[in-house]
Parts: C-alpha cells; sequence; structure tokens
C-alpha cells in the first residue's frame, strides 16, 4: 500500500487565489518554495542551493484562513497528500500536474512581519502538526563516513 504524504516547510511564492464552487465551497492554490541548502563535498566540489516549488491546493476552510491571512513571503509548514492529475492543452497534447492537497497548515510568520500583520499562528486542519522553531529547517549533518552515503 502506498500513502502519497508530505511535509513541507517553504514560503509562498504568490498570494492564493481562491474561488468559490457554486455549492459555496472554497478552494485556494498559491505556491511554495522549499529549499535545500548547498554544500561542498569532501572533494570540495560545491553542491548549489536547490530550490522546488509546489503546487498546494487548500479546501473549504483552509481555503478562506488562506485567503485572510496568508500572502507571498509567508513562512508556512503544511502536510498533505500528493496527486497528479493530466488533461490535454489547446495543441492536444497531455500534460501532468503534481499538487499537493493540503491536509494541515499552520503560519510561521511571525505577526507583524508581513502584510498579515495580526494572524494568529495556529494549526488549522484536522489534525495537529509538530512547532517547528521559527526560520529553522532541519539539515542533516555533515559526516565523513562513506557508509552514511549509501541511500538504503
Amino acid at each position: 500500500m502506498s500513502v502519497n504524504k508530505v511535509i513541507l516547510l517553504g514560503n509562498v511564492g504568490r498570494d492564493p487565489e481562491v474561488r468559490y464552487l457554486d455549492s459555496g465551497i472554497a478552494v485556494a492554490t498559491m505556491s511554495l518554495a522549499t529549499s535545500e541548502r548547498g554544500y561542498t563535498l569532501a572533494n570540495g566540489t560545491q553542491v548549489p542551493e536547490r530550490t522546488e516549488w509546489h503546487n498546494l491546493v487548500l479546501w473549504r476552510g483552509l481555503a478562506e484562513t488562506a485567503e485572510k491571512y496568508v500572502h507571498k513571503g509567508d513562512k508556512l509548514y503544511v502536510e498533505g497528500k500528493i496527486r497528479t492529475r493530466s488533461y490535454d492543452d489547446q495543441a492536444g497534447n497531455k500534460r501532468y500536474v503534481t499538487e499537493i492537497f493540503v491536509e494541515n497548515m499552520e503560519m510561521l510568520t511571525p505577526k507583524g512581519a508581513n502584510v498579515g500583520a495580526g494572524i494568529p499562528s495556529q494549526i488549522m486542519g484536522s489534525q495537529q502538526a509538530p512547532i517547528l522553531p521559527q526560520g529553522e529547517q532541519p539539515v542533516p549533518e555533515a559526516n565523513n563516513n562513506p557508509a552514511d552515503d549509501l541511500p538504503f
């Protein structure tokens, strides 16, 4: 059995785009950038920082919260499921889109640090997410043991 759960900690790339279905249900989409720090290999080779962009989809209350309080540049912690869908573009080519359907979200930008000043820094969604230190991402410590570089 494969469960496509993901946890991301990153910065919002653009303000959320929110639309409401005919039934009144809110749906928000936005991008989230996560970065892996650059590092230097033992032989002196520089590996640059790498930024990955993720497409987030939020529904109902999470979408409404994002509409009110989340802005470009804000730091977010999100938990969700990876979903891939396909569609045919105008030229008839099949295109694939991978999205994160957010189940839980925590706003990590300090109050007053952005446009959303005074926002509650609380956990939204069905489950409580762990609280991570402000501005810190877990980074593996460098280890000179080659056996630790094995992918298993």
